[in-house]
């Protein structure tokens, strides 16, 4: 790549950093960037989701304080994330990608529906649970879970916008604060990362373009860190308009 190239590339690291950091695909920023650089497909892969970790730790830790509080959730979706993740990076080894390329357009627009139509979600569940907003019952526990779970396969197998997923099952099936939930997406998705870099690094790490990576990290990390900063500043309807037009463009980006 030319210095020009190389400058561009941590650019649209420190991009999807902070779309990370608010949405969650930005993925789709830096991987046609990176093929249209002349990477092939699947090093693009393997260097993007490398690069991406740095910035899902800065994006974490930006909003730790919004993580206070949820770890009786958390305790039980952290281990079906990163077993979702196991699964999802050993499906992506071993199966073609046209399996998971059909459904993803239809889980996407499926989570922004979800995201879209949250607060009237939210409602209709607390007025079937009948209970206080921080209780969540056995079965709304499991649904989470499981999703999580989902979520996470999905996130170790093709981990652009698995952020979106992760909020529309939250507003799906919890009553707090959209920014609460963005806190533990990051975390979540963060974990599902280092398991998919990790399986990467370890089964075919000289078929990573380790100076890409490198550069996506920076890019990224500083990305992450100005996403969270700002992003928490946002009202929840303009963060669910957010989600929702990034969606949009990722689901066209897909389908093209």
């Amino acid at each position: 790549m030319t210095p020009l190239e190389l400058f561009l590339v941590a650019l649209a690291g420190l991009g999807a950093g902070a779309i990370n950091a608010l949405v969650g695909s930005g993925t789709l920023i830096t991987f046609p960037t990176l093929v249209a650089f002349g990477l092939p497909p699947v090093t693009a892969t393997m260097s993007n989701a490398v690069g991406l970790v740095a910035g899902g730790v800065s994006s974490t830790w930006g909003y730790r304080r919004e993580l206070r509080g949820q770890w009786p959730r958390l305790r039980w979706q952290i281990p079906a994330s990163i077993s979702g993740a196991v699964l999802g990076s050993w499906l992506l080894l071993n199966l073609p990608e046209s399996a998971f390329e059909t459904i993803v357009p239809v889980l996407l627009v499926l989570a922004l529906l979800l995201v879209v139509f949250q607060p009237k979600l939210q409602q209709w569940v607390l007025r079937r649970s009948g209970g206080p907003e921080e209780q969540i019952g056995p079965a709304r526990m499991t649904a989470l879970i499981v999703g999580t779970f989902a979520v996470g396969v999905y996130g170790g197998y093709f981990t652009a916008a698995q952020g979106i997923l992760l909020m529309g099952l939250f507003g799906a099936l919890l009553h707090d604060h959209i920014q609460r939930q963005n806190a533990a997406k990051n975390l979540l998705s963060l974990l599902v990362n280092v398991v998919a870099a990790t399986a990467y690094t370890l089964v075919a790490f000289d078929r990573i373009d380790w100076t890409v990576a490198a550069l996506i990290a920076v890019g990224s990390l500083i990305g992450g860190a100005l996403g969270s900063r700002y992003g928490r500043r946002l009202s929840p309807t303009a963060l669910r308009a957010v989600i929702v037009v990034v969606g949009l463009i990722g689901l066209y980006r897909l389908l093209a």
